[in-house]
């Protein structure tokens, strides 16, 4: 079976606003980057969402914070636990979605406490949150969705499991 290109509708109808449920439920994302020197780097990150950005707090000290930059595009894959009890028992991958973003970042403090969702403000204990830095990080472009909106059964075929959906 031949493979779609990459910015061609595939598998299931997916809206924006799907995905967006699916980032939202989710909280774990790699986080994908090119070094000053041209390396490749990612990592793991737990993110919150507001306003459909998405915000990792990072240690000031850390590689994210030295080496992503306003204006930074980066790469985000997002994955979504599928399966339910059934992954308890059997080896069911996750959902993902991937998607590049533009980073803006912000000193922590910075973020007026009292208008803060609840979900930013859990990103950093509190006797860190002097320090912190935090990524903004706005999606652009297209969402590339694998397994989301699509039966267990279905995501074995690879075509029938990939969406591709615009950034709205």
């Amino acid at each position: 079976m031949a493979t779609p290109a990459p910015d061609q509708p595939c598998g299931p109808d997916l809206s924006c606003d799907e995905v967006w449920r699916a980032i939202d439920r989710a909280s774990f994302a790699v986080l994908g980057h090119v070094t000053p020197a041209g390396e490749p780097r990612s990592s793991g990150v737990v993110y919150a969402t507001d306003a459909r950005h998405l915000y990792v707090a990072v240690d000031p000290e850390g590689w994210k914070a030295r080496q992503i930059h306003d204006g930074s595009l980066v790469s985000l894959t997002v994955t979504v636990r599928r399966g339910g009890l059934l992954s308890l028992l059997f080896p069911i991958p996750p959902a993902t979605i991937t998607f590049q973003a533009r980073a803006r970042v912000h000193a922590f403090r910075d973020r007026d406490a009292a208008t803060m969702p609840p979900a930013l403000a859990k990103l950093v204990p509190e006797d860190r949150a002097h320090k912190a830095v935090l990524l903004e990080l706005a999606p652009e472009g297209r969402f590339v969705a694998y397994g989301i909106g699509v039966s267990l059964q279905r995501m074995r075929d690879p075509v029938a499991s990939r969406a591709v959906v615009p950034v709205a």
